[in-house]
């Protein structure tokens, strides 16, 4: 990939942070939250996820919510932690993909909004 003076590598400095919730409501109160204490600079909500999964030794089926979260290497050790706490299930799928380059504009939008 050839820089340019728009596009940036992120070096793993910044990060895509997916975690699943069982409804909009449950979605849209975690997202506030993180956003509101700048652990993420915004999260993006997609309803209508269908997901099949093993769970205690059987196969399960539900609807849950998608949540993407766009926030620095340096939030995210607290950032999982806070939705562990503000999460209703025993064990949430909370991940994170680095991100490898960006819109210059974009990635220093999300190191500001994320600063302490």
């Amino acid at each position: 990939m050839r820089d340019t003076p728009d596009i940036l590598p992120a070096k793993g400095e910044f990060l895509l942070v997916y975690v699943t919730a069982p409804d909009a409501e449950t979605a849209g109160r975690i997202a506030r939250a993180l956003v509101e204490e700048r652990l993420a600079a915004c999260a993006n909500i997609l309803n209508g996820m269908h997901s099949i999964y093993r769970w205690q030794g059987a196969v399960e089926e539900a609807h849950e919510v998608v949540c993407l979260f766009k926030t620095t290497g340096e939030r995210r050790e607290r950032l999982f932690e806070r939705v562990r706490e503000l999460h209703p299930y025993e064990v949430p799928c909370i991940v994170s993909l680095p991100l490898y380059a960006g819109s210059a504009p974009f990635l220093e939008w999300i190191a500001a909004e994320t600063q302490a």
